[in-house]
């Protein structure tokens, strides 16, 4: 079976690297998406190893480096000063690995240019409102417009609020608003590294850096602030001085990126969810990505975990012998990782966002001394790069090659 129609709904990191790679196998895609015009929604994430496997393999490593920041370490220090979080990544004992800090439109920008060189159909405008299984195919169908011809497959990657599960989506308590920031050479921040800092787990705030997007002559960093989304009304009228002598009270640096926040209209309300779906196969149908599970941030595994779910897809579809067993391959390569992130992150959440006493105070006398002793300080390596549980080897996947990456990098500045 070759050469199947695929219509894909959702323009994200899921939906596009599904395109690619599902493209280059000799399939018809077509992506539909609500925007107007092609962009992402936003501000920065962080290219774990396990989700640069994916984009190196698709050739994509360099570019997605070129635009973002080496981040060689994750700390996080409480109110007091203790530091109580310690993970970098050469504890993975991978030469020279990292990841990768980068605003969500250079990462878009990567993929839907590597899509439209490759011609691949991205109908806009299209907002999706479910799906009809016809005798022959599906269809998609959409608000205030014509359903879509008949597909073989439809691909579900239009994130954690997809139309096509009705289920209650499990809304996190837990929000952040989000700033993206010019970065000076002289700002007091490690420029590789995200930094955190804590108030018991009620309060954090965070500086990422995030590269430099295509057309901008300066580099970046995200700024984050937990709220909750109970809190986010108050917030939104109460002074913006008046917040941001709190973000001064945990962490007096961040003034000079305080500074350059003028107005709220620079500040975007993230809201998350842990889902799971239970079936993320029907009958010509499959989700991938959020659509399919989703989960705090804490770990930075969402775009990730997209990546390596797309490329199942295509592996899937490239060894199975029907559609059902296409899809089938796809779903059993990613499963047993999903339910492992899935797991870790609903219990390593609290320790960092919740309103207890003792979810911080685990994490401050017990988690973070441990963790800098072997073994325990790889595992936490391998939990926050994304390779805790193995999940690249049964998907045919490769560590990138840091040293050439970094390699590469140099001379494309120099």
């Amino acid at each position: 079976m070759t050469g199947l129609s695929i219509a894909i709904a959702g323009c994200g990191p899921a939906g596009l690297t599904a395109a690619l790679l599902l493209d280059g196998q000799g399939h018809s895609v077509v992506i539909y998406d609500q925007f107007d015009d092609p962009g992402p929604v936003g501000s920065g994430l962080m290219i774990q190893p396990s989700g640069l496997a994916v984009l190196n393999a698709l050739g994509l490593a360099e570019q997605t480096l070129a635009r973002g920041a080496r981040v060689d370490s994750l700390e996080g220090i409480e109110e007091s000063g203790k530091v109580v979080l310690d993970a970098p990544y050469r504890a993975l004992g991978v030469p020279g690995a990292f990841g990768i800090g980068i605003h969500r439109a250079s990462l878009f920008g990567v993929l839907y240019e590597a899509a439209c060189a490759r011609g691949i159909t991205v109908e806009t405008g299209h907002r999706v409102t479910g799906s009809d299984l016809t005798s022959s195919g599906r269809r998609l169908t959409f608000d205030a417009r014509q359903p879509s011809p008949e597909f073989d497959l439809v691909v579900d990657a239009s994130g954690w609020q997809t139309l096509f599960d009705d289920t209650p989506k499990g809304v996190l308590e837990f929000g952040a608003l989000w700033a993206s920031l010019p970065a000076q050479p002289s700002d007091p921040f490690a420029g590789n590294i995200l930094e955190q800092r804590y108030r018991r787990a009620a309060q954090m705030v965070g500086v990422l850096p995030i590269g430099t997007r295509k057309g901008q002559g300066s580099p970046e960093v995200a700024f984050f602030w937990s709220l909750r989304r109970a809190d986010y009304a108050a917030w939104a009228d109460a002074p913006l001085d008046a917040w941001k002598e709190d973000v001064l009270a945990l962490w007096p640096e961040t003034r000079i990126l305080l500074d350059r926040i003028k107005s709220r209209d620079q500040l975007t309300f993230a809201r998350y969810a842990h889902r799971t779906l239970k079936r993320p196969v029907a009958a010509r149908m499959i989700a991938i990505g959020d659509a399919w599970h989703s989960a705090s941030p804490q770990l930075g595994q969402g775009a990730n975990m997209a990546l390596l779910d797309a490329w199942s897809l295509s592996r899937g579809l490239s060894e199975g012998r029907t559609l059902e067993e296409k899809l089938r391959l796809a779903i059993s390569w990613r499963r047993d990782h999903v339910w492992l992130y899935q797991w870790v992150t609903r219990l390593f959440t609290p320790l960092y966002q919740s309103q207890t006493l003792w979810h911080p105070a685990l994490r401050d006398h017990f988690l973070a001394p441990a963790s800098k002793v072997w073994p325990a300080s790889k595992i936490q390596a391998q939990l926050m790069s994304g390779l805790f549980g193995f999940p690249l080897a049964p998907l045919g996947l490769a560590m990138p090659d840091y040293e050439a990456l970094s390699a590469a990098a140099k001379a494309s500045r120099s």
